[in-house]
């Protein structure tokens, strides 16, 4: 307790400042690729907070560099408090993350892909098993835990991947893409699943989506970022507000209306970033991989 008797103020659950990244391609800064470009972002304790944008628009690169997974080279990144280039290690303890790309492991059952997980994150082995079966069963997949995941459905194969992500009970849910390639029933499952958790601990959410309908109904707050930057941030009324006062003709827009108005791209200039048809690739072989 401090002296004057206040409460200790609740660090955010990540903030960014002037955080750049940049893709050398070959020698020489003519070569290189601003992916990230002096972005500034706070995540705040407890919210879910989407992070929005157009193929290329540096999102991942972002995300990578809170999760400790690339360097923070220009710029500030913490998560709770930590820096995550001095402090990697305690920022790792902190987070869950489900990347863009399947990590579940096909020739293992759900139980033995959590229970890799918990491993890898070093859950304590008298808890282990415990842990597993809690972290199956927040996702309803206890029936099918001890089945090959190969022979679970697309939809499955995601909540298998959130199991994995929540069995370090992480303060931070790191989601990259979670619903993509599933149909409507799967995605809604899906978000069912991470909004029952988050109600039951408190965790935060970070996440990065293309189906703006999963946005405007989860999302607390929105981050629109293209070529680097963010270009606009608040709720999804706030944002739709803010376009129907720049777009009077737009009456009643919707987040998609928000997408296009904060992020369109000029393609017949020839305007899309540098890197984007590479994370098309990497989209649709996951979409065809889950479906």
């Amino acid at each position: 307790m401090t002296g004057s008797g206040s409460a200790a103020q609740v660090p955010d659950a990540v903030v960014c400042q002037a955080l750049e990244y940049s893709f050398h391609r070959g020698r020489g800064k003519e070569k290189a690729t601003k992916a990230v470009d002096g972005v500034d972002l706070t995540v705040r304790t407890g919210e879910v907070f989407g992070l929005l944008g157009p193929n290329g628009a540096g999102k991942t690169t972002t995300i990578r560099a809170i999760t400790t997974l690339l360097p923070v080279p220009s710029g500030m990144v913490q998560v709770f408090g930590n820096d995550t280039a001095r402090r990697k290690m305690d920022v790792r303890r902190l987070l869950g993350y489900v990347p863009q790309m399947l990590s579940a492991e096909a020739g293992l059952t759900g139980r033995e892909n959590v229970s890799l997980f918990a491993r890898v994150f070093d859950v304590p082995h008298a808890e282990r098993a415990e842990r597993v079966s809690q972290a199956l069963a927040a996702v309803d997949l206890t029936e099918a835990a001890d089945r090959m995941a190969g022979t679970y459905s697309g939809g499955m194969v995601r909540r298998l991947e959130l199991a994995q992500a929540l069995v370090s009970a992480p303060r931070l849910l790191v989601l990259d893409e979670p619903t993509i390639g599933l149909d409507p029933i799967a995605r809604t499952s899906v978000w069912e699943c991470i909004d029952a958790v988050r109600q039951a601990t408190g965790m935060t959410v970070l996440v990065t989506t293309h189906y703006m309908d999963e946005a405007d109904q989860y999302c607390d707050r929105i981050g629109l970022m293209d070529r680097g930057k963010i270009r606009a941030l608040g709720t999804p009324e706030e944002l739709k507000q803010r376009v129907r006062e720049q777009v009077p003709e737009l009456a009643s827009p919707t987040l998609d209306d928000v997408f296009r108005h904060f992020a369109g791209r000029d393609l017949a200039r020839g305007q899309a970033q540098e890197g984007e048809f590479s994370d098309v690739r990497r989209t649709r072989r996951t979409a065809s991989r889950v479906g």
